[in-house]
C-alpha cells in the first residue's frame, strides 16, 4: 500500500467527518486530500477521477466561501432544502455528463473502466454541487456513489481507498441524520 494513498485517505476521512459536523474547516482539509489523491488516481489510470479531483479544487473553494456566508451563531453551516424540480435537473445533467465524459475517456484514452469512472465522476460533481449549496440531499448522492466506488476501487486494488469509501458511507449516513436534525431544529425555531 502506497504511503501517499494512506495519507490521502486519512485527510479525506477528516474532511468528510468535518462536513458531517457542518464545519467550514471541511473545505481546507478536503483541498489537502485532493492534492494527494490526484497522484493516487494518476497511478491507477483512473483519469476521470483525476479530472474530478481537479474540478473539486474550484468547487471546494467556491463551497467554502458560500458556507462562510451561511454560518449559524455556533459557527456551523445552515442546511437548505432542495426543490425536486432542481434535483431532477441536476440528476439529468449528471447523466448527460457521464455519457459525454465516458465517451471521451473510452475513445481517446487508455483509461481503466472509462464508463463507470465517468458516471461516478459526473454524479460526484452533482453531490458536491448540492453539498456546496448546503442541501441535505447531497448525503443520499454520496451514499449512492460511494457504494459503487467501493467496488471500483477494490477492482483496481486500491484497498485503502475502498476502505475509506466504506467509511464514507457510514459518515454519509451520519451526515444525513445530523443535517436532517439541524434542518428540523432550524425550521422549528
Amino acid at each position: 500500500m502506497p504511503l501517499h494513498e494512506i495519507f490521502a485517505a486519512c485527510l479525506s476521512a477528516g474532511a468528510v467527518w468535518l462536513t458531517t459536523r457542518r464545519s467550514p474547516w471541511c473545505y481546507p482539509v478536503g483541498l489537502a486530500s485532493i492534492s494527494v489523491y490526484i497522484w493516487v488516481f494518476i497511478d491507477a489510470r483512473l483519469y476521470s477521477d483525476v479530472l474530478l479531483q481537479c474540478a473539486y479544487v474550484a468547487m471546494l473553494i467556491s463551497g467554502w466561501l458560500r458556507w462562510l456566508r451561511h454560518l449559524d451563531s455556533t459557527g456551523h453551516v445552515q442546511v437548505a432544502g432542495l426543490a425536486p424540480r432542481l434535483a431532477g435537473l441536476h440528476l439529468m445533467i449528471g447523466l448527460l455528463g457521464g455519457f459525454a465524459l465516458g465517451y471521451i475517456m473510452h475513445t481517446f484514452t487508455h483509461a481503466s473502466l472509462p464508463w463507470l469512472d465517468a458516471f461516478l465522476t459526473a454524479f460526484s460533481l452533482v453531490g458536491q454541487w448540492w453539498q456546496n449549496r448546503r442541501h441535505i440531499a447531497a448525503w443520499w448522492m454520496w451514499i449512492a456513489v460511494d457504494v459503487v466506488y467501493i467496488g471500483m476501487y477494490l477492482h483496481k486494488d486500491l484497498h485503502v481507498t475502498a476502505m475509506l469509501y466504506t467509511g464514507f458511507v457510514v459518515l454519509a449516513l451520519k451526515g444525513w441524520r445530523d443535517w436532517r436534525h439541524a434542518g428540523q431544529a432550524a425550521a422549528a425555531a
